[in-house]
């Protein structure tokens, strides 16, 4: 389990986050979902241990979080971290050097499904295919927590599908537990299990998809809307 307990977090004095308390149990996929600016990737960074809470306490399995927990957490940026003279060979081979729970034969597994020449260079790379390498990279991990900021950010329909689809493929759907944020709420919304609405650092509601579909006779798109639409009244 993870937990968040009353956190909040300020930059410069400007409040980012305010007061989220949620859980995040093993074995579910949680798209984390809002407007641009409303805290999403502060929040991940916040639970992979990169950022520390102003108030409040994240904690998993009862631990609190700090940079030690990526023993537990997988955390997959919105922004490529890798150097460009890296072959995606390279990056699993440095992923394998820096995490015990990281599975090269795995990752080669995932890239060739993938369909990752693992010996090109990424800066000669699509912008398509390093976001291949890094689901690859994050996926050769075995933790019970992956966190993923906008993995299908800017990518055309072919190569989200075939990333949406590795995620259900190369993850345990009992054990582990899928936080990401998205844009593509219609796409990945059949493998969604919760939903998450951020609005202005603030939880603004947590539903499971199967009560949007089947209490509130809705699809996730529709539910969000009108989320917003109820609370601006």
């Amino acid at each position: 389990m993870l937990q968040l307990s009353d956190v909040s977090f300020r930059y410069n004095n400007k409040p980012l986050l305010e007061s989220l308390s949620v859980e995040l149990p093993i074995g579910q996929i949680i798209g984390l979902v809002g407007e641009n600016g409303s805290g999403k990737s502060t929040l991940l960074k916040l639970i992979a241990g990169i950022l520390r809470p102003t108030n409040g306490e994240i904690t998993v399995n009862g631990m609190t979080v700090t940079r030690r927990s990526a023993d537990q957490i997988a955390y997959l940026p919105d922004t490529d971290l890798f150097y460009e003279f890296y072959t995606a060979e390279e990056v699993f081979r440095f992923y394998e050097s820096q995490f015990r729970d990281f599975s090269y034969d795995k990752a080669c597994i995932i890239a060739q499904y993938l369909d990752i020449d693992k010996n090109v260079k990424l800066k000669n790379l699509s912008k398509g295919n390093r976001g291949r390498v890094k689901m690859a990279a994050t996926l050769g991990r075995d933790v019970p927590f992956y966190l993923m900021d906008e993995p299908f950010s800017g990518l055309d329909p072919m190569v989200r599908e075939s990333l949406i689809k590795g995620l259900i493929r190369f993850t345990d759907v009992e054990t582990q537990t899928i936080l990401l944020s998205t844009h593509e709420v219609h796409e990945v919304e059949p493998i969604l299990d919760q939903i998450l609405l951020l609005k202005s650092g603030r939880i603004y509601a947590q539903e499971d998809v199967e009560s949007i579909r089947d209490l509130h006779n809705q699809n996730a798109v529709q539910w969000m809307k009108s989320i917003y639409n109820e609370r601006v009244k």
